[in-house]
């Protein structure tokens, strides 16, 4: 309540003053994505099973070849939580099966007794892949920690355009709650991403997901705060790498590709979605 009225006060003089907003969090308000349910619970369940049907066979390949898939039953549940939206385009969650399988097998080439790793990821939302990341730690038995970013509050009661909004307003970590085990490796932080990559102290990245603001130069610049911090056979998976809608994502990439020491695989789920798989190779 009392960061509500404190936001709802700075945009307020902000107006009156003629000034800028203070940070996009400024500017969120009390729904940043929705202001109740969007539909009923027939309505999710409806979307939710023409979703989980399909079949992404490139996908499958994928975790056939690294040797890794996370359960199924696991992941649908999770995204019926966090992934089932009512929005124009197609919902998708392989991103999901993708970040826990290419994190498995990351853990798999590690020496024994390696030690904890740097999980860092931008563009939380509801903490889906933030999740996908934290079993896959779990099911590898190792250790580390999930630095993820977003301009979203986690404590902050709100709709989240989500199956959960019929129950009333919920926190993240209450969204979040049936996964308690696994939010003990995940450390939210509500920040701009420029803001997060100058306070962050990280001085290792083992493993990063990308998936925030989607032009040329913030995915570059996402790009450089981690490869410096990556070594040898250290991965970065981006979202979004769809030509047509954001052509930024697949510039930035190919740029990548040709001018630094990143072996790039690319896996197209369907038309509207592909990702890419960033290895250090030095």
């Amino acid at each position: 309540m009392i960061r509500s009225i404190l936001s709802s006060a700075k945009r307020f003089l902000g107006r009156q003053l003629g000034l800028k907003p203070f940070s996009a969090i400024d500017t969120l308000g009390d729904a940043p994505l929705c202001d109740g349910p969007r539909t009923n619970y027939a309505g999710y369940m409806t979307l939710f099973e023409s979703t989980r049907n399909k079949s992404f066979p490139i996908i499958d390949s994928f975790e056939n070849r690294m040797g890794a898939a996370i359960s199924t039953k696991w992941i649908e549940t999770l995204a019926l939580h966090t992934q089932i939206v009512v929005k124009k385009s197609e919902l998708n969650y392989q991103h999901g099966r993708i970040v826990y399988t290419a994190l498995r097998h990351r853990c798999e080439r590690l020496l024994s007794n390696y030690g904890a790793l740097t999980v860092f990821e931008t563009g939380t939302a509801r903490g889906f892949s933030a999740l996908c990341m934290a079993k896959a730690l779990h099911d590898a038995e190792q250790a580390g920690q999930i630095i993820t970013v977003d301009i979203l509050p986690h404590d902050q009661a709100m709709y989240w355009n989500c199956i959960d909004d019929i129950d009333g307003k919920k926190s993240r970590r209450e969204l979040l709650s049936p996964w308690d085990d696994l939010l003990n490796s995940i450390v939210f932080n509500q920040s701009e991403t420029k803001t997060a990559l100058v306070r962050l102290g990280l001085n290792r990245i083992h493993f990063a997901f990308l998936d925030a603001s989607h032009t040329f130069e913030d995915v570059i610049n996402e790009f450089n705060f981690v490869s410096s911090r990556q070594k040898l056979d250290d991965i970065i998976v981006f979202d979004d790498v769809t030509p047509q809608t954001f052509p930024g994502v697949v510039e930035a990439i190919e740029c990548i590709r040709n001018t630094h020491p990143y072996d790039v695989e690319y896996l197209k789920a369907d038309e509207a979605r592909c990702y890419a798989i960033a290895t250090r190779q030095r």
